[in-house]
């Protein structure tokens, strides 16, 4: 792999499966389950996204099968009434939810615009907008909505792969510039850095933690920095 920070493009899927607008509910569903994934990208004229399919988006088939929402929410208990604004979205939700439950294709059911993500997005970004978001996978596109992969949770857990010899190579490299001529060392165990050594200014210990977690596949940062003896001790000036 590159060095840091890694790209949405270094770990994506090229390969995707993906349908389109008139995608049949069972046809989704066997794609799904032949393919072993969660969601599937909906596709238009010469590959531009317009939505993703989820099985979020096809559980309320199941969920409303004999049952329908309570629309009115008239059985909060008194007590602790839902704020209007909260009772509106609490209905949009349902509707939106029975709307989905009716669906029987790929339009219908889908989420439209899907939360999309460009190649040379971060791994750090697309983490974020993923947990902000509620999503597992991600659609990559290009500057003009076409698909160009899929990125998942998996995807960006592959950092984590990197072996110790490589990752305690990049701290090195990273590290470096901060403390020339000073013998400082770093070891990675398992992913868990360790940064030893004797250095002038210990105001740079902060510094130099973070920079190593910074480093793509860190699992964790331990600083055993200590000040040289003799006169030289403390900072430069």
């Amino acid at each position: 792999m590159p060095s840091s920070p890694h790209l949405v493009s270094d770990v994506m899927t090229q390969t995707v499966i993906s349908i389109g607008r008139d995608a049949p509910f069972k046809e989704i569903v066997t794609l799904m389950d032949q393919w072993k994934v969660s969601a599937l990208p909906v596709l238009e004229g010469e590959g531009r996204v317009i939505g993703i399919v989820s099985e979020a988006d096809l559980l309320p088939k199941e969920e409303y099968r004999e049952d329908r929402p309570d629309l009115s929410l008239s059985e909060q208990h008194p007590a602790a009434p839902l704020p209007t604004g909260r009772i509106e979205a609490v209905r949009a939700r349902h509707l939106a939810e029975l709307a989905k439950a009716g669906g029987t294709t790929a339009g219908d059911l889908m989420t439209s615009p899907a939360v999309s993500v460009h190649a040379d997005t971060t791994l750090t970004q697309a983490a974020r907008i993923m947990a902000r978001r509620g999503v597992k996978r991600l659609p990559v596109i290009d500057r003009i909505g076409i698909l160009q992969g899929v990125v998942s949770r998996s995807d960006l857990l592959k950092v984590f792969l990197r072996s110790d010899t490589e990752l305690a190579a990049e701290v090195h490299r990273t590290l470096a510039p901060l403390f020339p001529g000073q013998d400082v060392t770093a070891s990675v165990e398992e992913g868990v850095v360790t940064v030893r050594g004797a250095i002038r200014d210990r105001r740079l210990v902060p510094v130099a933690a973070r920079l190593a977690q910074a480093v793509e596949g860190v699992v964790d940062v331990r600083m055993e920095l200590t000040a040289p003896e003799g006169p030289q001790a403390g900072p430069r000036r």
